[in-house]
């Protein structure tokens, strides 16, 4: 600090050094918002893997359960990817959903579903100093040909997460029809879905 004083005289110091206090005061609240988001999207993606460390391969690649006939492991496979897609697209500010590396034994073995799980959690939990707010051009393909829009970063992460969400209701589906308890009564529940009361 002190050999910036020197450096740049009492004026530029002083001047440096506003900028700063204000920088760490306009980002606190910004740094606050990333962090509950991540926590967010981190406790549900954990929900997964409790899911997957309580269920044996063949249950993870059962795919009888109309009527779509996918597997657990299909679907937690496709969340994975969407998130994969919206980090390998941090550096460059394109995010193509389209580009997805499906990677079968993802979806056919557990520890290989785990794996992954893992993977996603450590590359989330490593962009806590990326601004939410850049702008990043999204493609995807909405049945009609390919189609790009932009989203901030934070945006494309929400709706990662939301689409997580919706995949794990359908994953519950197929838990129920293969007798399976869900080892989270939260799994594939949206916290804004009104919970009914329970009449004793």
């Amino acid at each position: 600090m002190f050999d910036t004083f020197i450096r740049m005289g009492l004026y530029g110091f002083l001047k440096y050094f506003y900028k700063r206090v204000k920088r760490s005061i306009f980002m606190r609240p910004i740094l606050k918002i990333i962090s509950f988001m991540i926590e967010a999207i981190d406790k549900n993606l954990r929900r997964g893997i409790k899911l997957l460390n309580a269920i044996t391969d063949e249950q993870y690649s059962n795919k009888e359960v109309p009527p779509y006939y996918s597997s657990i492991g299909n679907n937690m496979r496709h969340v994975l990817d969407i998130f994969a897609c919206v980090f390998n697209g941090i550096d460059s500010r394109k995010v193509d959903f389209s580009d997805r590396k499906r990677n079968e034994l993802a979806e056919r073995k557990t520890a290989f579903g785990i794996a992954y799980f893992n993977e996603i959690l450590e590359k989330l939990n490593g962009i806590r100093e990326v601004d939410f707010n850049i702008i990043v051009s999204v493609t995807d393909d909405l049945g009609t040909g390919r189609l790009t829009a932009n989203y901030t970063l934070g945006a494309a992460l929400i709706q990662a997460h939301s689409h997580a969400i919706h995949h794990y209701a359908s994953i519950g589906f197929i838990v129920d029809r293969l007798g399976i308890e869900l080892p989270d009564a939260d799994f594939g529940y949206n916290p804004t879905t009104p919970r009914k009361l329970l009449v004793k």
